[in-house]
């Protein structure tokens, strides 16, 4: 049985970040709130955080040289949903691939805990959980400012029936 395909998983992480962009659009206020998730400053800068490891670890799966964490812009929705989008241009030709394809082993050069060696399908279901994960704090954080996101992000909700 397969759970959970990378394409369902992808869905899902597109479907969330559709509802960041609508809801920060209505909202600019949010990427100047304070935040200390991951070490960052501002929800700016922990946006940039998700996007940056979403398109470089899309770029390595890729096997393209990866952005310069820094050059990666944090200063307006529409820069940090750019690069959001060139991530997942980069994954969606690379799911349907083979085997062989996903568990090659890669040396993943992080800014936390130096290299790793790990299959390229624990790079992609970690760039997907990752960005779940920081998007479920964000909408904690949000939500203890007075803005509710008006969509439902479990996963539960991505496929009902009707």
């Amino acid at each position: 049985m397969v759970a959970l395909t990378g394409i369902e998983l992808q869905d899902w992480v597109e479907a969330t970040f559709r509802g960041w962009k609508e809801l920060i659009s209505a909202h600019p206020e949010i990427l100047s709130f304070p935040c200390d998730i991951r070490e960052t400053k501002s929800v700016a800068v922990l946006l940039q955080h998700i996007v940056a490891v979403e398109v470089r670890f899309a770029e390595r799966l890729n096997d393209l040289p990866e952005t310069p964490y820094e050059s990666i812009p944090f200063d307006s929705a529409d820069a940090l949903y750019a690069t959001h989008d060139r991530a997942m241009q980069l994954l969606r030709p690379l799911i349907d691939r083979d085997e062989m394809f996903w568990e090659k082993v890669l040396e993943l050069k992080t800014r936390s805990v130096g290299v790793l060696r790990v299959t390229r399908r624990t790079v992609l279901v970690h760039l997907m959980m990752h960005s779940i994960r920081h998007c479920a704090q964000l909408a904690t954080l949000v939500r203890a400012h007075g803005i509710a996101p008006d969509w439902q992000m479990d996963y539960l909700m991505m496929k009902l029936e009707k």
